[in-house]
């Protein structure tokens, strides 16, 4: 496979990574200057000389971590304002309160909302404060408030505040709304956090600095808003500050969750020139790689990320091992596996159970044994999942009772009954049937009847007794292999043991019984079923009336129907449109309608699918009328019919001759928005065809053309059959030339439409040319073509060429097979040859010969 323009750009940037000292000097530059390309530059009345000498790490302490101490009295109010808040909510119009409020600051606020322990409560009293006359709440009790919200998770009340803060004009330091950013940004507050921050700029109310950006540019690549961060970063550049390594990650964190990996290698490289990557930027890259599919890039960066002098940590090799198997790229995650075992990582158990269940799932069962054994030398001891996974997929059985007598008598007794019910699984997996039925039966201490050789793996019945779920997976597996009767025997024997039934075995053999046609039983289960503990599902009635279906009972059906609308489940498209199809082809096709009048009665509306089948069956049966009006009734119900049922209507109007309403319908699909197919026009070709109009039918042959449908072998075949037809001989074999030419190989329905047209037109020595032609390609030409040249030379009147023919195909034993329409003309044929003094002593011969005999009699010749 070609590699694309994109994955060499890809590769071209990873390559660089092995090349430090190649690395290119000016990458991210030229990306800046490609964001501010036909951008004009931000005015600004600050620069960096006025900022505030804030640091640009966006590690953030929390609001007011240093505040002073405070006095005597403020701590009396506070510890006086948290008590009433907390326990006395209902004094909060108390004359106390009053009175607190009035001696209120920002800094008692603050140690307030500090010492309460509930989101609400805090809110109530912040809330409660912004109402006291006198006092204005600072960025340090917002940052709080913002703080309390965000871990909440309170995104409304979130939206709110940052309202609150332009509403009450509050000044904010540049680190504080860095702060107060991060904190929308980490509930996705993104388009919150970025008018925020104009509005405090454009108002004077902050004075941003690069900790600022930073901070919103890490609120911004978590949307993966990658317009926006190039704007920020644009800003940024304008005003001379130099990118620091948190201005990059998020910028790279932003490429990579849009999915834009050139532009995130672009940063990647450029963060390496600088001296910026570490182990964390190093996993956003891979971990992304991994998450959008780029399996093989993410390998192909960790296997070169030894020149950078970086390690990965487990964490992120645990990410990616995980998204390799989603990706189903085992081989990789393998190959990961082994660098951290080089690495000297201890392996997790999640790491060893996520291979081995995918290991397992694709039946790579060396593999996912080799990881078994590595555990073991290890000392990671395989949970129940891990041990089940593997029985479920070892071909080798001493395999699987290995594994379960290394770990039988670690287990307790629910993970015992695990590990049984994964050893029948994996016998019935390994096509052992018999083996699962057997060592239940064993596990039972019920006798199976029959002889079976007991063997080793009978060392395990004493594992654990059969439970309800033994059951369900034995009787499956023998429905599968359409053993029902040893499956019924199984299921009558769950009594004995005190075993439950359950919906799951009732389901599976009423659907296998139903499979094979076995009604009454199926009605059995049913009824059991109904007297039980257990209600019928959806499953069960649907695989009852699909057997109604396939045995084309609609009256049965429709009682099923009934049924099944009382218990509000709905009967299956593929069944109902089965038992049409199966009605339809028996001409019944105004009983399958009814059928579906009657689903509309009981308050189900059939799929345009079944309605389509029970079109074509009217169609069929020339009832042509009656599936115009099905086909309008559904439209008026709201149906949108599919270019299928279009085509069904469009062919049977034009074998019906009546063309002009088939080009209606053509138009109306098409005002719809479908897309006429091959078979659409080919359906028209052929109407206008037969309807002598073969100008009309050229015109749909380059409407075709238009609309990117080619032509296909039927499409010249009708054709050639309608240029013959119309007296075109020339055009006719002009055509099949084309259609030679165009890589369309005509078959033998064009040869002998071209034969039979040729003759039609008085051209029989053109026909044997290819009637030659035919022979020569191996294609068996239908008993009537021979009749029609015969026939075509007599009334050429060249007798001679038309009893050589005759003599040549006497011995076709398929002329015995001749319809009742050549049969007359054969018999003319073999009269006027016999009766022509110029073949009549060649007829004689055969006559004696007897090679005329069947054929005389099949033509009823004296």
């Amino acid at each position: 496979m070609l590699t694309t323009l994109s994955e060499k750009h890809s590769m071209a940037a990873l390559c660089r990574i092995r090349r430090p000292h190649l690395l290119f000097s000016n990458s991210f530059k030229q990306l800046l200057n490609l964001w501010a390309h036909n951008n004009t530059l931000i005015q600004t009345p600050f620069t960096k000389h006025n900022l505030s000498p804030f640091s640009s790490t966006p590690t953030c302490q929390k609001p007011g971590n240093f505040l002073p101490p405070i006095s005597s009295d403020d701590s009396r109010i506070v510890d006086r304002l948290v008590y009433i808040f907390t326990k006395c909510r209902e004094t909060s119009k108390s004359q106390e309160l009053e009175e607190l409020g009035s001696n209120l600051t920002p800094c008692i606020v603050e140690f307030v909302l500090r010492k309460l322990k509930s989101w609400r409560i805090a809110q109530l009293f912040f809330n409660w404060a912004s109402n006291q006359d006198g006092y204005r709440h600072n960025c340090h009790t917002f940052n709080l408030m913002a703080e309390w919200l965000s871990g909440a998770r309170q995104i409304d009340s979130l939206r709110v505040l940052v309202n609150d803060v332009v509403k009450f004009q509050c000044y904010f330091t540049p680190r504080a709304l860095g702060f107060f950013i991060r904190c929308l940004g980490n509930q996705g507050l993104v388009k919150e956090a970025n008018e925020l921050f104009d509005q405090m700029k454009k108002l004077g109310l902050c004075v941003p600095n690069s900790f600022t950006y930073n901070c919103l540019l890490d609120a911004i690549s978590k949307a993966g808003d990658v317009g926006l961060i190039e704007l920020r970063l644009k800003e940024m550049h304008n005003y001379g500050w130099q990118l620091d390594k948190y201005a990059f990650t998020p910028a790279l964190q932003c490429y990579c969750n849009a999915g834009k990996f050139e532009n995130a290698l672009v940063v990647f490289n450029e963060m390496h020139e600088k001296g910026l990557v570490d182990a964390h930027v190093v996993s956003i890259l891979l971990i992304s790689f991994s998450k959008w599919g780029k399996v093989d890039k993410a390998f192909e960066l960790v296997e070169r990320i030894e020149d950078l002098n970086i390690t990965l940590n487990e964490k992120t090799c645990f990410v990616l091992i995980h998204g390799f198997v989603r990706e189903g790229r085992t081989d990789k995650a393998l190959q990961l596996l082994n660098k951290m075992k080089n690495m000297g990582f201890v392996l997790d158990i999640s790491v060893y159970g996520v291979l081995i269940e995918e290991l397992s799932r694709n039946k790579e069962i060396e593999k996912a044994m080799q990881l078994y054994e590595d555990m073991n030398i290890s000392g990671v001891h395989p949970d129940i999942k891990i041990l089940s996974d593997l029985i479920s997929c070892v071909r080798d059985e001493r395999d699987m009772i290995r594994i379960v007598e290394e770990r039988y008598e670690s287990l307790d007794l629910k993970a015992r009954m695990l590990l049984y019910n994964s050893v029948l699984k994996g016998l019935i997996n390994n096509d052992s049937t018999d083996k699962a039925y057997h060592l239940l039966y064993a596990s039972t201490g019920l006798d199976s009847g029959g002889d079976f050789d007991e063997d080793n793996l009978f060392n395990m019945k004493e594992l654990a007794r059969p439970n309800t779920v033994s059951f369900e997976i034995v009787i499956d597996g023998l429905c599968r292999v359409g053993r029902l009767e040893m499956a019924l025997s199984l299921y009558r024997d769950m009594e004995h043991i005190g075993c439950k039934h359950s919906v799951l075995l009732y389901n599976n053999l009423i659907d296998s019984l139903s499979r094979s046609g076995r009604l009454n039983e199926c009605y059995e289960l049913l009824n059991e079923m109904k007297q039980s503990e257990f209600q019928p599902t959806h499953y069960t009635y649907n695989s009852i009336f699909g057997c109604l279906c396939r045995q084309g009972d609609d009256a049965g059906a429709l009682a099923m129907v009934r049924e099944m609308r009382l218990h509000g489940h709905q009967p299956w498209i593929k069944y109902y449109t089965l038992l049409m199809q199966k009605l339809c082809k028996d001409g019944q096709a105004v009983k399958a309608s009814n059928f579906l009048a009657d689903m509309v009665q009981e308050g189900f509306l059939p799929d345009v699918v079944g309605y389509s089948a029970v079109i074509d069956g009217l169609v069929k049966i020339k009832q042509l009328d009656e599936a115009l009006n099905l086909f309008r009734g559904i439209c008026a119900r709201g149906y949108c019919p599919d270019v299928v049922a279009y085509n069904i209507m469009i062919n049977g109007l034009c074998k019906a001759k009546r063309v002009l309403e088939a080009q209606n319908f053509l138009d109306e699909m098409m005002d719809k928005g479908l897309i006429p197919s091959v078979v659409t026009y080919n359906s028209l070709i052929d109407g206008w065809c037969k309807n002598g109009d073969i100008d009309r039918a050229i015109v749909y042959v380059t409407r075709m053309t238009e609309k990117e449908r080619e032509p296909n072998v039927i499409t010249y075949t009708t054709l050639i059959d309608g240029l013959c037809n119309a007296g075109k001989p020339s055009d006719a074999i002009r055509l099949l030339v084309k259609m030679e030419a165009n890589g369309c190989s005509p078959n033998r329905i064009t040869f002998m439409a071209l034969i039979s047209g040729l003759c039609k037109c008085g051209k029989p020595d053109d026909a044997l040319i290819y009637l030659q032609e035919m022979e020569r390609k191996d294609m068996r030409p239908d008993p009537s073509i021979y009749i029609v040249l015969i026939d075509a030379f007599i009334k050429n009147m060249t007798p001679n060429k038309a009893c050589d023919l005759l003599q040549k195909v006497v011995h076709e034993e398929s002329l015995q097979d001749l319809n009742s329409k050549s049969r007359p003309i054969l018999k003319e044929a073999i009269l006027s040859l016999s009766a022509d003094p110029r073949t009549s002593s060649n007829v004689k011969i055969l006559l004696e010969e007897g090679h005329l005999t069947a054929l005389c009699n099949v033509c009823e010749i004296g």
